[in-house]
C-alpha cells in the first residue's frame, strides 16, 4: 500500500466540449507537474449545458467524445490515473448517461460507473433541476483498484446518500471520489459537513473535485473543491469557486489506522425495523 499524490482539479466547464477539453489539458498538466499520479476532475467537465436542444448536439457516444479522447491520451503520456468526473455520454439506446470514466497509465478504461442518484429537487428561490428528465440513472455501484489503493465511484447527488459509500467502504474502497456540480445555495449549506461525514463514518479518503462559479447556461455552482483524510481533517481545499488544482498526499496506511480504531465497519450488524406496530405510549400528567 504505497502512498501518493491526488489532484482535485476545479473547473468552470462551458457549453463547448472542445473548449472545456482544452481547459481539461491545461489544468491535468499542472496537476501532474505538481506530482499527482491520480488526477480527478469535476462532475460534467465535458459541459454543462441547460438547453435540451443543444445539449442533445453535443453529447456523442463514448468512442467519439472530445473529452474522454483527451483524457485518455494525458493518462498514457503523463502517466497516470485519470478519472473523469463525469461527462455526458450517449449510450447505445439513445438516452443519456451521467458517466464517469477511468484511465489508467498506459490509457487504458479501468472503469466506468454512471451516477445512480437523479438531482429531482426543488430549491429556495425558484431553483428546480429535473436531472432524470436527461439522463438515464445507472444501477451499478464500482469498486476498483489503482495503484496502492480502492477507489469507489460517486458523483455529486450520490453524495446524500449514506448507503452507496458504506457499501463501497464494506467492499474495500479506502478512497472514495465525489465528483460535483453542487448548486451554490446547496454547497454553502452542505457540501462540506457532507463530505466530511462520509470520510468519517467509513474510515476513507474522500477527493471531491468540484464546478465553480457562473457557468455559459447561467447556473452558478459552489467550487470548494476538498480532500478530506479518514478522520474528516481537510487536507487540501481551493477556498473559492475560481479554475484551480488542489493537491494532497494519501497514504492507505492511514484508513486502515482509522478503521482499527472505531472498527464501525466490522461491528456493523443486521437488523430488523418496527415502524408503528405498538400504540404510542402516554405521557405523564396527560388528560385521560
Amino acid at each position: 500500500m504505497g502512498v501518493f499524490k491526488a489532484a482535485a482539479i476545479q473547473m468552470r466547464s462551458g457549453e463547448s466540449p472542445e473548449r472545456n477539453a482544452a481547459d481539461l489539458e491545461r489544468l491535468v498538466r499542472e496537476a501532474a507537474a505538481q506530482g499527482a499520479t491520480y488526477i480527478q476532475t469535476p462532475e460534467m467537465t465535458g459541459a454543462l449545458i441547460r438547453d435540451k436542444e443543444a445539449r442533445a448536439a453535443a453529447f456523442t457516444s463514448e468512442d467519439k467524445d472530445i473529452v474522454v479522447a483527451t483524457a485518455r491520451g494525458l493518462a498514457r503520456e503523463l502517466g497516470v490515473y485519470l478519472h473523469i468526473g463525469s461527462t455526458a455520454i450517449l449510450r447505445a439506446d439513445g438516452k443519456l448517461a451521467n458517466r464517469a470514466l477511468l484511465f489508467g497509465p498506459d490509457g487504458t478504461t479501468l472503469a466506468t460507473y454512471d451516477k445512480i442518484h437523479m438531482f429531482d429537487v426543488d430549491l429556495d428561490n425558484g431553483e428546480s433541476w429535473r436531472e432524470s428528465a436527461s439522463y438515464e440513472p445507472g444501477t451499478e455501484a464500482v469498486v476498483t483498484a489503482i495503484a496502492g489503493a480502492k477507489l469507489g465511484f460517486a458523483v455529486c447527488y450520490d453524495l446524500r446518500f449514506p448507503q452507496l459509500f458504506r457499501a463501497e467502504a464494506m467492499a474495500g474502497a479506502d478512497l472514495l471520489t465525489v465528483p460535483a456540480a453542487f448548486t451554490r445555495q446547496t454547497g454553502e449549506a452542505h457540501w462540506h459537513v457532507l463530505l466530511r461525514a462520509r470520510a468519517i463514518e467509513n474510515g476513507a479518503f474522500v477527493v471531491a473535485a468540484a464546478q465553480g462559479g457562473l457557468h455559459e447556461d447561467g447556473r452558478e455552482t459552489y467550487g470548494h473543491s476538498l480532500i478530506v483524510d479518514p478522520w474528516g481533517r481537510i487536507l487540501a481545499e481551493a477556498a473559492h469557486d475560481e479554475p484551480d488544482v488542489i493537491v494532497a498526499e494519501i497514504d492507505p496506511a492511514r484508513s486502515l489506522a482509522a478503521r482499527k480504531k472505531i472498527p464501525n465497519l466490522r461491528n456493523a450488524r443486521d437488523f430488523t425495523i418496527n415502524a408503528g406496530a405498538m400504540e404510542a405510549p402516554r405521557l405523564r400528567g396527560a388528560a385521560s
